[in-house]
């Protein structure tokens, strides 16, 4: 006996599999991303660090330490300093643009020399690839001695971008896919009119659902609109006991009430409908509703 409900619930256990094992490998490959480009941003800090004893240098100290670079935000690294020091801009400008210029990683980036007291921008500027797009400011003055933390954020890179683009459109197909297949679908209120069979086996015959009939032989028994949707509900739960309650609701609930006869006259039609097969019948299971019985020789 074909079952409906046990192949559509097969069915979005499958795809609920399918979806959870392709965001893990999703993840995963993201994971993998990032582990693979450790290598790279471990490159990043130390050449940071590189530039922050260049300034020093420059400055006349060689003794006092650049602190460990801190990553302060995705492309963005802050460059620490144990010790108060003085800095000219353009002497600044030359040594990021001697590091950095070549790097594969740092085509565009933003330098902001910031005050250890309140963060506030001392001086900055934005070298671009394109060196007319290049933002340069009051090159030529001398900073005075103080506490400084150097930014420099990087534009993120094509690689990057796309990556994370990927990652991202994959998500959220995998989340409309799921939401589409997934979703609770309400009871139907009437037969399936996508245009393909749908047919149902009842004992030795045939429930062709779409065009409201049975096929016993090759001959056809029609049915009226209420009896093949009755036929419907017990066809879908054979042997099992269906209350009175929700055949009238799937049935009648959007044309009004219907009075207990009415509903034991469509049982009583289908009933003489079915005398095709003796091991088919519809019994009533007193104080709880109607059984369609399949006996199996």
């Amino acid at each position: 006996m074909f079952n409906s409900r046990n192949l559509l619930l097969g069915k979005r256990k499958y795809v609920l599999g399918l979806l959870l094992l392709s965001l893990i490998c999703l993840i995963c490959a993201a994971f993998s991303s990032e582990n693979s480009d450790d290598f790279a941003f471990a490159r990043r800090e130390v050449l940071l660090r590189r530039i922050g004893h260049e300034i020093l240098l420059q400055s006349g100290d060689s003794i006092s330490r650049v602190l460990p670079v801190k990553k302060i935000a995705e492309n963005e690294y802050l460059i620490r300093f144990e010790s108060d020091f003085t800095f000219q801009p353009d002497s600044l400008m030359n040594t990021t643009s001697r590091f950095l210029d070549e790097a594969p990683f740092a085509g565009n980036y933003i330098v902001n020399v910031l005050n250890c007291s309140d963060s506030s921008v001392a001086y900055g500027y934005a070298i671009s690839k394109n060196k007319k797009d290049n933002i340069v400011a009051c090159s030529g003055r001398k900073q005075p001695k103080a506490c400084y933390t150097i930014s420099i954020k990087f534009k993120p890179t094509g690689l990057n971008i796309v990556k994370n683009g990927y990652l991202l459109g994959s998500l959220s197909f995998l989340g409309f896919l799921g939401f589409i297949l997934l979703r609770p679908s309400k009871a139907k209120k009437s037969l399936s009119k996508n245009g393909h069979s749908d047919m149902i086996t009842i004992g030795s015959g045939l429930f062709d659902t779409i065009n409201k009939k049975l096929i016993v032989n090759e001959r056809s028994i029609d049915l009226t609109g209420t009896e093949a949707r009755l036929l419907l509900i017990f066809a879908l739960s054979p042997n099992e006991i269906i209350e009175k309650n929700r055949i009238q609701k799937e049935i009648w609930e959007d044309v009004g009430v219907i009075v207990g006869r009415s509903l034991d006259m469509f049982i009583s039609k289908l009933r003489k409908k079915l005398e095709f097969d003796p091991n088919i019948k519809i019994v009533v299971v007193r104080g709880k509703g109607y059984k369609l019985e399949i006996s199996t020789l």
